[in-house]
C-alpha cells in the first residue's frame, strides 16, 4: 500500500493548505539564514587561518604597521576584525617608545568591544531558526486540530465513522502534523550548532586577546627598560 501525497493533497481544505504554506515559508527562511551563516563563519575560520601567522610575525617583529595591514587584508576573520583600530592606534606609542599600560587598557577594551560586535554579527537570525523551531510544531499542531475538526465534520454530514468519512480529515491532520516536525527538527538541530559555533567564535577572541595583553605588557616593559 502506498501513499499519494498529490491525491492526499487535494483532499486538504484551504485551512490546511494554509498552514503547510506557512511551514514552507518558515522553512525556507531557516534554510536561508542557515546557508549564510554556516558560509559567514566557513569564510571568516579559513580567513582566520591565514590571518594568525602573519599577525603572529608582525608582533615579533614589534610591527605595528604590518600587524595593522594584515587586519585590513583579512577583515572577514572574526580575529582579525577583533583588532580594528587597535595597532593604528598603538603604532605611534610603540615606535617612539611612550607605551603605557594606559595605552594597553585602551587597546583592550577595544579588541572587548569588536568582539561583541562579531559575535552579534554571527548570531544575526539565529533567532529566527529559534522562533522556527519551537513554533513550527504548533503551527502543525494548529493544522491537526482543524484535521480532526474536518473528520468530525465529515462523520457528522455522513451520519456514519467510515473512513470515507473521515479520511479527508485524517489526511489534513497527518500532513500538517509531518511537515511541523519536518520543519521544526532542523531548525532546532541548526539552531544549537551555529550558537556552539558563534560560542567558539567568542572563545577564541578572548584567548587571543589574552595572548596580546600579555605580549603588551612585555613589550611595555621591554621600552620602559630601554629608556
Amino acid at each position: 500500500m502506498s501513499v499519494d501525497l498529490i491525491e492526499l493533497w487535494g483532499t486538504m481544505g484551504w485551512f490546511a493548505k494554509g498552514v503547510v504554506y506557512t511551514l514552507l515559508a518558515m522553512s525556507f527562511f531557516a534554510i536561508t539564514i542557515s546557508l549564510q551563516r554556516w558560509w559567514d563563519l566557513r569564510k571568516s575560520r579559513r580567513e582566520t587561518i591565514k590571518f594568525t601567522p602573519k599577525l603572529s610575525k608582525a608582533l615579533e617583529a614589534q610591527d605595528m604597521a604590518a600587524a595593522q595591514a594584515a587586519v585590513e587584508k583579512h577583515h572577514s576573520s572574526h580575529l582579525a576584525s577583533a583588532y580594528k583600530g587597535v595597532f593604528s592606534a598603538l603604532r605611534a606609542n610603540v615606535a617612539d617608545g611612550t607605551l603605557t599600560p594606559v595605552e594597553i587598557a585602551a587597546a583592550q577594551r577595544t579588541v572587548e568591544l569588536n568582539k561583541l560586535e562579531q559575535v552579534a554579527r554571527f548570531r544575526r537570525g539565529l533567532g529566527v531558526l529559534a522562533t522556527v523551531g519551537s513554533t513550527a510544531p504548533f503551527v502543525g499542531l494548529l493544522g491537526t486540530t482543524m484535521g480532526v475538526v474536518t473528520a468530525f465534520t465529515g462523520m457528522a454530514d455522513m451520519g456514519s465513522g467510515g473512513l470515507t468519512a473521515i479520511s479527508a480529515g485524517i489526511a489534513e491532520a497527518l500532513i500538517t502534523t509531518a511537515f511541523g516536525l519536518l520543519v521544526a527538527i532542523p531548525a532546532v538541530w541548526f539552531y544549537n550548532y551555529f550558537t556552539n559555533r558563534v560560542e567558539m567564535v567568542g572563545m577564541e577572541i578572548d584567548y587571543g586577546n589574552k595572548e596580546f595583553l600579555n605580549f603588551m605588557l612585555v613589550l611595555e616593559s621591554k621600552l620602559r627598560g630601554g629608556k
